[in-house]
């Protein structure tokens, strides 16, 4: 019994130290985060190509919509492989800077918006229906993946600037 209640003692002196860390802030930016999920393998080959690993790992704050591996197999066949070339840099760029927005946007904002101004310039159209976010053509997928720099919400297709 003595040992149950020493147990028991402990485990509530933890409890506190445990719901901390869960509120501990971020200490991965967004490049980090991507890197470390081998989901988004792509996308990191392709801000790596594109030189831009070292902005997005910047201050911030950034919002990024991460494209899956599985978003960017659905593009055509020879797509990736193609932008992953350095003469066709400038075009990657453009692309995986629509994907980002300039500010700390999460989900909880991103449903009050009907537009997002992209760092490429460019305007990405946000549709909410049905409890579900829609950025230009992607379905957003997974929200609020926040970074010591800005947050990541994962979507399902790749979105090209109009």
């Amino acid at each position: 019994m003595k040992t149950l209640a020493l147990f028991c003692a402990a485990a509530l002196a933890f409890t506190p130290i445990a719901f901390a860390d869960n509120h501990a802030k971020p200490t991965q930016n967004v490049v980090q985060i991507a890197a470390s999920n081998p989901d988004f393998s792509t996308l990191v080959t392709a801000v790596k190509a594109a030189g831009l690993a070292e902005t997005l790992s910047g201050t911030g704050p950034f919002t990024v919509f991460a494209p899956t591996n599985d978003a960017f197999a659905k593009l055509p066949a020879g797509t990736v492989e193609n932008l992953l070339k350095p003469e066709n840099q400038d075009q990657l760029v453009k692309i995986l800077t629509y994907h980002v927005v300039a500010a700390k946007v999460t989900a909880a904002d991103v449903v009050k918006l009907d537009t997002a101004t992209t760092v490429q310039g460019g305007v990405a159209d946000v549709t909410v229906s049905d409890g579900k976010v829609m950025i230009d053509n992607a379905n957003v997928v997974q929200t609020d993946i926040m970074g010591s720099n800005g947050v990541i919400h994962v979507i399902d297709s790749v979105i090209m600037p109009k």
